[in-house]
Parts: C-alpha cells; structure tokens; sequence
C-alpha cells in the first residue's frame, strides 16, 4: 500500500472521526479496507450507546464481519485515527486483520506501551503517526471544548 493510499483511507478515517465529534463522542474512526475497497466505517458510539465497548474499531470491526458474512478479516486492513486500546487491539488480533495504521499515538491507553509484541502476530504490519498531526488536532479541539 502505497503513502498515498494510506493518506486516503485515513483522511476518510478522519471524516468518521467528525461525525463523532459532532455528536459530542471522543472523535476516533475507523475504516476497514480490503483490496482497496472500504468495507466498513465506524466512528465511537460510547456515549450514545452507553457502552464503553463501543469504540470505533470495535464498529468498525462489527460492521466488516456483517458485510463479509463471516469473522475473521484476513487479507483486511484497519486504519483509525488514535491508536488502539488494549482491548481494541485484542479484538483486532482476533479477527485476524493483516494491516493496522494508525494516526495518533495514544500515551495513556495505546497498546503500543501497554502490549506491543504480546498482542498481535509478528506477522500483522503494524504503522503508526499517518497523518498523526490531524487526527491529534481534531482530539486536542475536542477536548478544549470539553474543558470550557
């Protein structure tokens, strides 16, 4: 996958990102992409749902698995735009994604500190900081705005 292609899906991560934000949910989203072709979109639903499961990689992930009719996403790709949470990450390991790009890090909760090398196989291709700055600027707003 080339620079620009994962700028692309990102970019259109970051649209789902929006839509969260909009609705006053912490702005994350996810895109899950296959041959080129998005098979799902999803964005955090946690406070309109009242579920603290309903991340955008979760959505995301829920959403592919009914489109394909079948749970496992090999040969798929994930990118969203902060990076995954522990739990995020184990439910992507399991559904067996060949790619994860990621746009911001996150310092607290990202399972890069909190898991790297025990969560996914060695085999997942793992990027992190596509268009990093963009999608921390969208949180930093988000949360400014909370603040106020």
């Amino acid at each position: 996958m080339t620079l620009e292609d994962k700028n692309f899906f990102m970019r259109l991560a970051l649209l789902e990102a929006q839509k969260a934000f909009e609705r006053g949910e912490i702005p994350v989203g996810a895109l899950v992409v296959q041959e080129n072709k998005i098979l799902a979109r999803g964005y955090n639903l946690t406070e309109a749902l009242q579920d603290v499961t309903a991340h955008a990689e979760m959505i995301a992930l829920s959403a592919a698995a009914n489109t394909l009719n079948f749970k496992y996403l090999a040969g798929a790709s994930i990118f969203v735009t902060l990076e995954p949470c522990l739990m995020c990450a184990g439910a992507l390991a399991w559904s067996q994604v060949s790619a994860l790009y990621f746009g911001a890090a996150d310092e607290k909760r990202g399972f890069v500190r909190l898991g790297e090398g025990t969560v996914f196989p060695k085999k997942v291709k793992i990027e992190g900081g596509i268009l990093a700055q963009e999608c921390q600027d969208l949180l930093r707003t988000f949360f400014e705005k909370l603040r106020k």
